[in-house]
């Protein structure tokens, strides 16, 4: 990082400190203005303990601490909007959280709800505006040839070709391309005819890099048969002081996603199919737990209700306890309420010529085996709601693919189905409130792997309003 690469980064940093003290202050206004209790001008006018101003400095040393953690402060140049509002999301959510705990330790009052709700807001606004504002002025700035980056590719395939042309197609980027490393093959005829150059072959690299003014290169070499150039050229930058872009991509897989790791000084490569961010996931457990512990003591007369209706109306238990498979192919057991007669899996195998699913799974749309009142308890989705204790043990969340029992899972077929395991199963999903037992096995697998691509906190969001709404329609319910 040069002298100009730092001077902006520390401008980036007091700008992003100034932003949140002026959220503070602004939310600290509103707040007193909200509170009749005492005036404005009142309030300023007091005399803030040594000790709360000492707590706030601390506070606000540590929201650097955060902002540097979730990653506000590296090289954007490659960074596209939409994750650096994540990245500020992350960050401010991190620092309000902590914020809470810190007030919560030292018992500041005035420290609310409503007031860690508009700080929040305010300085994730603030920030967002500020990022994108500089932004714009780098863009500005790279435009007109200025804070460039001078970029070598090394291989000539497909791949090469196709971030080549990304590259030139951006120039707000400040890259400039000065050409691709390779030997002669056929295939640099087609490269030339797309207006791009070799300005070097593999033995005469070393040489290039010691003539010419290089910031970066990026191997899109096979990993197989050019391990050993791919190595020596990782070895040059590092001597030469060159950041080397690898493409994580290395085995061309379609849905995984990836991230740097270090263990004991080494680093790794992770590759995964579903987000693996730590706050996210907080998040999402902490909902399931205050919904999932919410919603068993406001259903507490339904459930208790239910229970007894199948005490009086049916021998056997009150809940059907199944052995389901659950994160990454475990195995757990579920509760729902039994809506069948006591020996019904005993019985499945005479039926198993009635089935009127395709694929793996069971079902029969007049299910001799359900009860009179567990059809309606099926209907009303009613059934399911023991399943909140399988959530509150961490077995299941609300929101994820349903889920299967193990003589289901043995039925399946197709490996690229089982991606679905790689995350918790849940009460309801993208299939729940899509139509149920109305899709096909395979429509249901390609709703599951939809969500696991998609997964964000506003889709559990979506999907949880959804779901009151399907019951009550009774969609696809058997």
């Amino acid at each position: 990082m040069n002298d100009h690469h730092r001077l902006t980064i520390g401008l980036l940093k007091l700008c992003d400190l100034f932003l949140v003290t002026l959220a503070f202050a602004v939310t600290t206004v509103n707040r007193v203005k909200a509170d009749q209790s005492i005036s404005l001008g009142h309030f300023l006018s007091l005399r803030e303990k040594v000790s709360n101003l000492a707590i706030l400095l601390f506070a606000f040393v540590v929201c650097h601490v955060i902002f540097t953690v979730c990653g506000l402060y590296r090289s954007r140049r490659l960074i596209g909007r939409r994750d650096e509002v994540l990245d500020v999301l992350r960050a401010t959510t991190a620092f309000i959280t902590f914020f809470l705990a810190l007030s919560y330790i030292f018992s500041i009052r005035m420290i609310t709800v409503e007031f860690l709700a508009e700080f929040w807001g305010l300085s994730t606004v603030m920030l967002v505006l500020a990022h994108f504002l500089l932004r714009r002025v780098a863009d500005r700035v790279r435009m007109h040839g200025r804070d460039l980056r001078y970029l070598l590719i090394l291989g000539t395939n497909r791949r090469a070709a196709e971030f080549a042309r990304r590259i030139t197609a951006s120039p707000e980027l400040g890259y400039r391309l000065l050409g691709f490393v390779d030997n002669d093959w056929p295939g640099l005829a087609t490269l030339e005819a797309a207006g791009h150059r070799v300005v070097s072959d593999y033995a005469g690299l070393d040489e290039y890099l010691r003539r010419n003014v290089v910031d970066e290169v990026a191997i899109y070499l096979p990993l197989g048969s050019y391990y050993k150039h791919s190595s020596h050229v990782a070895s040059l930058c590092q001597q030469h002081g060159i950041t080397l872009r690898i493409n994580s991509d290395l085995f061309d897989l379609k849905t995984a996603r990836w991230r740097l790791e270090g263990f004991e000084g080494d680093q790794y490569i992770a590759t995964f199919t579903y987000s693996k961010e730590f706050w996210p996931r907080t998040i999402k457990r902490v909902l399931d737990v205050a919904l999932a512990g919410s919603a068993l003591m406001a259903l507490a007369p339904v459930i208790i209700l239910a229970a007894i209706a199948i005490k009086l109306t049916s021998p056997g238990p009150v809940f059907f306890v199944q052995e389901r498979i659950g994160l990454s192919k475990r195995r757990f057991k579920m509760f729902k309420f039994r809506t069948m007669v006591p020996n019904a899996e005993q019985l499945m195998p005479a039926l198993e010529r009635s089935n009127e699913a395709a694929g793996p799974v069971f079902k029969i749309r007049n299910d001799p085996r359900i009860t009179p009142i567990g059809r309606l308890l099926r209907r009303s989705s009613i059934d399911e709601l023991p399943q909140l204790l399988n959530v509150l043990a961490g077995d299941m969340s609300l929101v994820g693919p349903r889920p299967l029992p193990v003589r289901d899972y043995e039925g399946f077929n197709e490996d690229w189905q089982r991606r679905r395991f790689s995350i918790k199963p849940g009460i309801t999903c993208l299939w729940q409130v899509g139509g149920r037992s109305e899709l096909s096995f395979e429509q249901w697998m390609r709703l599951d792997l939809k969500y696991l691509d998609e997964w964000s906190l506003w889709l559990d969001l979506k999907i949880l309003t959804q779901t009151v709404p399907a019951v009550f329609r009774g969609v696809g319910a058997v």
